[in-house]
Formats: structure tokens, sequence, C-alpha cells
């Protein structure tokens, strides 16, 4: 049966792998975004013009703080499935610039929100970060762990969408999932992401910058493992007081938080020498001290996923790292 999904943050890095998973099982698919030039707009063009060769893509240019349009979208529609990815992402650039992070960050999601208690759909899918978990020094995180301490503003508007869609799902019976990323690569990727980063760098000949003097490791997962945890979490909708001791199931709500991550934390070193083979050349380093807003270490516990789902990430980090290169060298050839 053919579904429609509305995915926002459509030509997003994220999005756009969501979108192309969806229409590639036939479903219809409603592609919001706001195609902002926080990076490239290029990029997010070409991904566009890609979705845009399937019959079953319909992509929206629109703001998430456009209150009106979003309403009128959700009664027009109805999705079936709305998948929230849109948002304005970034540590580093929520130091430089946190004004930007509530209109597309809060006022946003509270438009979703509303637009989703006046058309409910089956289930409201909604992106956090693994950076809510903030200066929380338990290792592997856990959904049920508390999250209290966020060190950037971005963290902190994520920690709040996840309070607020609680507050939805519980007032308003909308069945909620809200997903915490662990550093997200792979191939059509971020420009402001370190392996994009550090990619250019390297084949320009320029100097690499490594914070903390490489002291810090990351739980690196493939944008296909990301993807089909969503897909799978789809189909696995919470239900109001169907708790379990070992669920992160809300009391009270229709509601549910879980990990989306590869369970595997590798050094950052570790990461860049990766990264050296796959492009058989060796980075100019430049060490610094920590910068402001990030965590030393994540680590992903991926437990509830794959007792939900049964999917737990497939892709190890050479094979990720060569397929991003292998886009990247080809994507710029061009």
């Amino acid at each position: 049966m053919t579904l429609t999904y509305l995915v926002t943050g459509s030509a997003g890095f994220i999005g756009f792998h969501m979108c192309q998973k969806l229409l590639s099982d036939g479903h219809r698919v409603i592609g919001l975004d706001a195609m902002t030039d926080y990076y490239d707009i290029t990029l997010k063009q070409r991904r566009v013009s890609i979705l845009e060769a399937h019959a079953n893509f319909t992509p929206l240019k629109i703001r998430l703080e456009e209150t009106d349009k979003i309403n009128a979208l959700f009664a027009t529609e109805k999705p079936d499935y709305v998948i929230h990815l849109a948002a304005q992402a970034g540590v580093r650039y929520s130091i430089d610039a946190p004004r930007s992070y509530l209109g597309s960050n809060l006022i946003g999601t509270f438009n979703i929100l509303e637009a989703a208690r006046a058309h409910p759909p089956k289930h409201l899918l909604c992106a956090s970060t693994s950076s809510v978990y903030g200066a929380n020094t338990k290792m592997p995180y856990a959904e049920t762990d508390k999250t209290e301490s966020q060190m950037s503003f971005y963290a902190a508007t994520k920690k709040a969408n996840e309070a607020m869609a609680h507050s939805y799902a519980h007032l308003y019976d909308i069945p909620t999932t809200m997903f915490r990323f662990f550093t997200v690569y792979g191939p059509w990727g971020r420009p402001d992401m370190a392996l994009f980063k550090f990619t250019k760098a390297i084949l320009a000949g320029e100097a690499i910058d490594i914070y903390n003097h490489g002291e810090m490791s990351r739980d690196f997962t493939y944008v296909d493992d990301i993807i089909n945890g969503i897909d799978r979490l789809v189909s696995a909708v919470p239900k109001r007081g169907a708790e379990s001791d070992d669920d992160s199931l809300s009391i009270v709500a229709p509601y549910r938080i879980v990990n989306i991550g590869n369970s595997s934390p590798t050094k950052l070193m570790d990461f860049i020498i990766t990264l050296e083979k796959a492009l058989g050349r060796e980075a100019k380093k430049n060490m610094m001290d920590m910068q402001a807003g990030d965590v030393h270490h994540t680590w992903a516990n991926t437990e509830l996923l794959e007792k939900l789902t049964g999917y737990k990430a497939q892709t190890d980090l050479e094979a990720g790292v060569q397929k991003f290169v292998d886009w990247y060298i080809d994507y710029f050839r061009h």
C-alpha cells in the first residue's frame, strides 16, 4: 500500500537519504525544506534534483516558522507518517549564532507539533541528537540516563524539542518517537562536519584542526544505518502504558526515545588514520585545545533499537569512510 510521508529537511544530508529510501520502497514523499544557505546551497539543489526524478516525490520550499503554510500542508495532505529532521544543526555554529536556532529548532518544531495535533499522523518521528547527553560520563549512553547537562545551545534546543514533543504526546495522544543520532557520516554529507572538512583539507594539502589534541572519541555512524534504523522504527509505534523495565517509553504518554548509533566509539586519531588510508595521503595536523560546547566522548547503547526492530548498525568505519571518499572525489570531479 502506498503511504504518504512528510519528511522535513528533505534537502539535508539525512533527509535526502531518508527520502531516497522511502521512494525506493514505493511510498509517496512530500519533502519540505527551506533551502537555507547555512552551507553550500548547490549541494542541497543537487540532492533535490535526484529526488525529483521520482514521480512520487513532491518538493516544497517552506520554512518551519511559516505557521500558516505548515498548517495548510497538514490539512491538505494529511500525511500518514511525519519524519521531522529539519533543524539548524551544528554545535560550533550555535556558539557563534545562537539566535538562528530559535526559529527552526524551537518555533519550527512547535509548528510541526501543532499541525500534528490538528491532523494526527499514525506516528510522528523526530530527530534529536547525542549532544543532549552533554557532560554525562557514564558510557555507553542509554536512553533512560538523565540528560540535564547540555554543553551547547544546539543541544539545549534539541533537549527542549524532546520535552515539547513529550507534552504533546501526553496531551493529544500523538504517538511520538524521538531518535538521538550519533555522529552521522557518509556520501552527500554536510560540509561543516569533520569528515567533509578533513577530506577537503587533506586533498588541498592544508592542515586539519584537531581539537583537544586528538584526545576525543565519537560513535561514528554511517548514514545507511541511521536510515535503516528510522525506517524500522516507523512501525514500532509507542503505546501509552505499555512500559517495561528496559524501555524509554513514557509512563504517561505514547512517547519513546531511541538511540541510533554504531555502538562502537572510535578515537579521533584512529578516525583520521582511516581517512588518510582511504585518500592515500597523510594529513597535516594542527593540534588545538578543546573547543567550547564539545564533549570528549560519545558512545551509544543501541540495545533498545535492536529490541524494538531487530536492527543494529552494519557498516564498519573503514568501509563507510571509503564510500564517502569515493563519493567526494566523484562529486567534485563533475
